[in-house]
């Protein structure tokens, strides 16, 4: 009972209920904020094509949460107190150390607010990240998650890394390998055919024969350009082989291979 009486007349018990509810306000406080984004979030979605509006409002609410996260810490060391003005007084000689320790976390804040402000991607865009082609779900202080098309696995990507993301464009470039004996004429026909085949498919926004493109010591290689939304590339990629071939043996043509030549003395 001594004891209780003696944390009551250090005023330690009242300091800590107040430690209690600065957490439950700053608690409070971020699960309103967390709403209030999430509400705008959605209502863009509806209207116009808002990936950017979209990563900012993330981007956002995330530091929100950090610089919460610190003032209510700050909070309730003052409330114990600890001298706040004192320590961060002190912070200039300790930020030296802490910088070096922090360096790589340091660069993926820095680099994540150039990713938003500069526009390098966002919230929905494609990226590819060494052997990882994915969607981009979340652009954090340190991070940026992808979800690949293949595996369907999250990927993590460290902001300061992200010279080494490209972003996946629309496009996607098909080569036809027609035989040498075929006559121009004869494959401009056959190509405008599988490109209105191709065209046909519902992915596909367009399709379009660009004509020869290079020729190769067996084969003379045609090129079609065709457009889609890079989550559907791998199906319309598929799609479009599967035509090539089809036409191909419609017209009982079949794709060149190489032959090995071997010369007798």
């Amino acid at each position: 009972m001594n004891i209780f009486e003696d944390i009551v007349k250090s005023g330690l018990f009242e300091r800590i209920i107040w430690a209690i509810l600065i957490i439950i306000l700053s608690c409070t406080i971020y699960v309103i904020i967390s709403k209030f984004f999430k509400a705008k979030e959605k209502k863009n979605s509806k209207i116009l094509s808002s990936k950017k509006n979209k990563t900012y409002l993330r981007m956002f609410r995330n530091v929100t949460g950090a610089v919460l996260g610190v003032v209510t810490f700050l909070t309730i060391l003052q409330i114990f107190g600890i001298n706040v003005s004192s320590m961060l007084a002190g912070v200039g000689i300790a930020s030296i150390v802490i910088g070096f320790a922090l360096q790589d976390a340091l660069k993926d804040i820095i680099r994540g607010f150039e990713i938003i402000s500069d526009g390098y991607y966002d919230i929905g865009d494609y990226v590819k990240y060494g052997d990882n082609v994915g969607e981009v779900l979340s652009i954090g202080l340190r991070t940026t998650k992808i979800q690949d098309m293949n595996t369907m696995n999250i990927v993590s990507i460290a902001n300061r890394n992200i010279d080494q993301a490209e972003i996946v464009s629309e496009y996607l470039y098909i080569t036809v390998p027609l035989p040498f004996e075929i006559k121009p004429n004869a494959a401009d026909f056959l190509m405008a055919e599988i490109t209105k085949e191709i065209k046909g498919q519902e992915a596909v926004k367009t399709c379009e024969y660009q004509g020869l493109n290079s020729i190769a010591e067996s084969t003379l290689n045609y090129q079609i350009a065709i457009t889609c939304d890079p989550a559907n590339k791998l199906a319309v990629n598929r799609e479009a082989l599967q035509t090539i071939v089809r036409t191909l043996a419609s017209h009982k043509l079949r794709l060149p291979y190489e032959h090995l030549v071997i010369h007798e003395k």
